[in-house]
Order: structure tokens, then C-alpha cells, then sequence
């Protein structure tokens, strides 16, 4: 896998900072975005010229290993404590001025031709190659004035390449590894420990002294850390060290590091505050049990039982016996007394439907927080208390009630089967009157002492007693039938409708459970992908 540039971490950083803004640690946020921002305002300026900041405590030499690095007496050294009061900077090369401004040095001294030729005649190894060198001493980490402290500090946070100045008596102080060295873990490639005034102790004590230092540096988290003895007076292991810094000045890739490592760092804490691993998907069973459960509140069987009778009473309303239909006008409508129809048209108006007894609110609160539990259960308790927040049950059966009012139930325009029934009807209702208004005339014809009417016979009874029994025993027969054909189709609009229920029950469990717990999931699932990313060192 090829590396990260340090755009791509900072990218990367970001990205898991924004997905887990409001679930990390407010502080953690905080520091990584400061540290993006850094790393991205350092980036935009002087690539040509290398940062390298030497920091220790009161009394550890660094004014006078500035001044031997330098060649030249440019920090002001003796035993009033604290000797440096602001960061002075020692600069090789032109074109540091914007850079230097970003650090807020003021104090600045050109380390013009003349001194690198100077340096060349004393022979001091790496002289030519330091070209491009911004060599700062910081005020003491230590001091005693806080201002000093301060500025060391944000100097600290900037530098390219941190040189950390230890003396013999002071190596070990906890001060020291707790607030510095110990927060610099993995930052062991644009470090360098410097045990100064060697001069005080033989060969023994100073290899006893470095392993100590070493071993120190390990368990602070700088396992491969540099580490040179020198002495500022004497000018043991100068050259050494000017060597060290004219090799990162040379190869200018110490801010990179420094700030590679820096949004490494941030990210391996955020890959704790996280996790690790691929977020788990909300299981179907769950789902279904939160949908039954919010469909229990909504109402969803009573409405279903609703459209099967409202489909039977519409069904005889238009196929029954057409003397009878009026009858059907006392039956209110299953529909209408909930305030449901067909096709709603704009915003949907409150139904009439009864409130949901405690239980099954109680059912769908414990379905909403099974959910969030089992779906959540691997995630950090930050991830996990935001997705029950947002998964509230509060005014649920309010919107589970605009879902139902809003959700189609049966068509406005009648089935195709009632008009051709209701015409069957109409026809026999036509033949029956005909047929009576025949036998009538007969009866009058006869009872006024007229002439007979014919009367043609069908077999053993004359035609218009045909039509006339013939059309109402036919009609009812139609209209037990259409009574059997309008249940079955009521039953069947009452799946349909409770498919169209559940979906819009669906919606409203997705709206305010799914949703929020897959964004949750989403958002964990990038901050640990991301976060991961960022911490890779590769």
C-alpha cells in the first residue's frame, strides 16, 4: 500500500473527527483539528527550510549548545535563572521570514556565508550543508515565569524537529517524561535526546547515563529514539549533533514526519475513543418486531377490519336488490366513523381512531430500545447514548396516526364488477315490474269485463308471472352472490390495505429509529475506517 501523503492523513483525520464530532471527547476534537490546522499552515510555508527547536529545563545547556552549534556566541548564557525569556532563532538561508512569523520568533540572526565559511576553516562537520536551517533555543520548559513556559510550549507544538537538552543531575526528572516526553510517544524519527554537559562525567558514567536515558525514552513511548552525548563547553560530540541536524536539514522531510506523527498520535486516540472493527447492520428480525409493535399503536388491525366491512357495505350498496339498497343507508360506514376514505388529498386530518392502550406503547418503547441495543451493542457508550437519544418514542402515536390518515385505503371510483352487477340488478328489477305491471292489466282488463288480453305461457306458468317471480327470485339470488364475491374482496383489499399500513408504519420506524441508529452506525463505521487510516504509518 503506498503512503500517506500528509494531505491524505489530514484528510483522513478530519474525516473521523467530523463523524464523530459530539461522541468523541470534546478535547480530543479540539486537538486534532488543531493539529490538522497546523500541520495544513505549516505545509503552506517554506518547504526549503527545516524547524529544529532545542527545549529542556532550567539549567540543561541550551543556550550554550546553540551558540557551539552555531559557531558564533548568539544566545546570552550565565547563572541567572531563566537565562531565555523569548525563543531566538538561528537562521541559514533566506525565505524563513513568513515562516518565522508563523512561529512569532522576533528574534532572528542571519547565519550569512561568513559563518558557514568560518565554520568550514574549523572544520566542523556538516557546516556546509546547512543551508536551509532555522535553529531555535526556547525559553525553559520549567521556568519559573509562566509567560516563558507558554511560549516554549506553542514553540514545542510547531517545530519540525524537537532536540530534547538533558544534563546529568536532570535527565530523569519527572516533570520532564510526565508532561513532555511521555504526550511525544511515536514521535522518535524527528527526535533527538541530547544529554549535555558530558564533560562532568567519565566514559562509564556517560554510557550508564544514555542507556538510563534510553531506557526512559522506551517507556515513554520512544522506543528508537536518537540519543548523543555532548558537552557545549568542551565541544564533545558537536559535530555529531550539527551532523544529525544538517542530514534532516538536507533531506527536508522532518516537518512531514513531525507532522505525520503528530496526526498519527491524534488518530491512534481516536481509534481507542472508537473501536475497531466493522459496525453491525440492524437485523430484519429486529426490524420487524419494531414495525408489529409501532403497527400495534398505529391501530393497523382495527383499520384493516374497517376496509373489509366498509368494502362489503360499498359492494352491497351498489349490488344488492335495488328496493332494499335504501336499508344500507342505516349501516354507517366502517371508514367513515374513523374518518378514513379513499385517496387522501393534501395533509391528512386526524383520525378518529382509539388511543393505543399503555401496553402497546410499553410494546413498542421496548421494541425501539431492543433495537437501538442490539444494533449498538459493540459501539462505544458515547455512540450508543446518542442513538437512544435520538430514538425517542415521544409523539409517536401522533405520527403514526397522520401515516394511517395519510395512507390510501380503497378506491374512489367503484370496482368494474359492481356497475356490471348493479345493471344485471337493475335489468331483473325492470323484468319483476314488467311482469307485475302484465299480470295488472290482466286483472283489470278482467275485472272491467273487457276482452281478454293474451297470455302466452312458458310451460305450466304464463310469461308475466315469469317476470314478475323471475326477477325478484333472480335478484336476490344475485345479491346473495355478490354478498359471497364482496367478502372475498373485502378480505383481499384488507391485505392490500395492511401491506400499504405497514409501509407507511414502516416509514414513520424508519424515520424515527432506522435512521437515526444507521447514521449512528454510518458515522462510527467512518470515524473507525478514517481513524484507522490516519494511524497507519505507513
Amino acid at each position: 500500500m503506498a503512503a500517506l501523503t500528509l494531505a491524505e492523513r489530514g484528510e483522513a483525520l478530519t474525516a473521523a473527527l467530523d463523524a464523530g464530532e459530539g461522541r468523541l471527547p470534546a478535547d480530543l476534537v479540539a486537538e486534532g483539528r488543531a493539529v490538522v490546522q497546523r500541520a495544513t499552515e505549516r505545509a503552506g510555508l517554506s518547504a526549503e527550510h527545516t524547524v529544529v527547536a532545542l527545549a529542556g529545563a532550567t539549567g540543561s545547556g541550551k543556550s550554550s549548545l546553540l551558540n557551539a552549534l552555531a559557531g558564533v556566541d548568539l544566545a546570552r548564557t550565565g547563572v541567572q535563572r531563566p537565562t531565555t525569556a523569548h525563543a531566538l532563532a538561528a537562521v541559514w538561508g533566506p525565505g524563513a521570514g513568513p515562516l518565522l512569523d508563523w512561529l512569532a520568533v522576533r528574534e532572528r540572526r542571519d547565519m550569512g556565508p561568513g559563518v558557514a565559511a568560518r565554520l568550514r576553516r574549523r572544520g566542523a562537520a556538516g557546516a556546509a550543508q546547512a543551508a536551509g536551517l532555522v535553529l531555535l533555543d526556547l525559553p525553559d520548559l520549567d521556568s519559573i515565569v509562566e509567560e516563558h513556559r507558554v511560549r516554549a510550549d506553542r514553540l514545542v507544538q510547531r517545530a519540525d524537529l524537537l532536540v530534547w537538552v538533558v544534563d546529568p543531575q536532570k535527565y530523569a526528572d519527572a516533570a520532564l517524561h510526565t508532561r513532555y516526553l511521555r504526550g511525544w510517544a511515536g514521535h522518535e524519527s524527528v527526535t533527538v535526546l541530547v544529554l549535555n554537559q558530558a564533560d562532568r562525567l567519565d566514559a562509564a558514567q556517560t554510557s550508564a547515563v544514555l542507556v538510563d536515558l534510553r531506557r526512559l525514552a522506551a517507556a515513554d513511548g520512544l522506543g528508537d529514539v536518537r540519543t548523543l552525548a555532548v558537552s557545549a563547553r568542551t565541544g564533545q560530540g558537536v559535530d555529531d549533533l550539527r551532523g544529525v541536524l544538517a542530514q534532516a536539514t538536507a533531506r527536508r522531510h522532518a516537518a512531514a514526519g513531525r507532522w505525520a506523527a503528530d496526526e498519527r498520535a491524534v488518530a491512534e486516540r481516536v481509534v481507542a475513543a472508537c473501536g475497531s472493527g466493522t459496525p453491525p447492520t440492524v437485523r430484519a428480525a429486529a426490524t420487524d418486531r419494531l414495525v408489529a409493535a409501532f403497527a400495534q399503536v398505529a391501530g393497523v388491525d382495527l383499520v384493516t377490519d374497517a376496509v373489509r366491512r366498509a368494502t362489503v357495505r360499498r359492494a352491497g350498496a351498489r349490488t344488492g336488490w335495488p328496493p332494499l339498497r335504501w336499508l344500507a343507508r342505516f349501516r354507517p360506514d366502517p371508514l367513515r366513523r374513523l374518518h378514513l376514505g379513499g385517496v387522501p388529498s393534501g395533509l391528512p386530518e386526524p383520525t378518529s381512531l382509539p388511543p393505543a392502550g399503555a401496553t402497546a406503547r410499553a410494546r413498542a418503547a421496548v421494541a425501539a430500545r431492543d433495537l437501538v441495543g442490539e444494533a449498538m451493542a459493540d459501539a462505544p457508550e458515547a455512540w450508543q447514548v446518542a442513538a437512544r437519544e435520538r430514538t425517542t418514542t415521544d409523539g409517536l402515536a401522533d405520527d403514526l396516526d397522520r401515516a394511517v390518515a395519510g395512507t390510501p385505503l380503497l378506491a374512489d371510483r367503484p370496482a368494474a364488477w359492481w356497475r356490471v352487477v348493479g345493471g344485471v340488478q337493475w335489468l331483473l328489477l325492470a323484468a319483476a315490474v314488467a311482469g307485475l305491471a302484465w299480470l295488472g292489466a290482466v286483472w283489470l282488463v278482467g275485472y272491467l269485463r273487457l276482452p281478454p288480453l293474451a297470455m302466452p305461457h312458458w310451460g305450466a306458468l304464463p310469461v308475466p308471472t315469469w317476470l314478475a317471480v323471475g326477477g325478484v327470485v333472480a335478484g336476490w339470488l344475485v345479491a346473495g352472490l355478490a354478498a359471497l364475491v364482496a367478502r372475498l374482496a373485502g378480505r383481499r383489499r384488507a391485505r392490500a390495505a395492511r401491506r400499504r399500513l405497514t409501509a407507511a408504519v414502516g416509514r414513520v420506524a424508519r424515520e424515527r429509529v432506522l435512521a437515526p441508529v444507521a447514521d449512528e452506525l454510518a458515522a462510527l463505521d467512518t470515524c473507525r475506517r478514517q481513524a484507522a487510516r490516519a494511524a497507519t504509518r505507513a
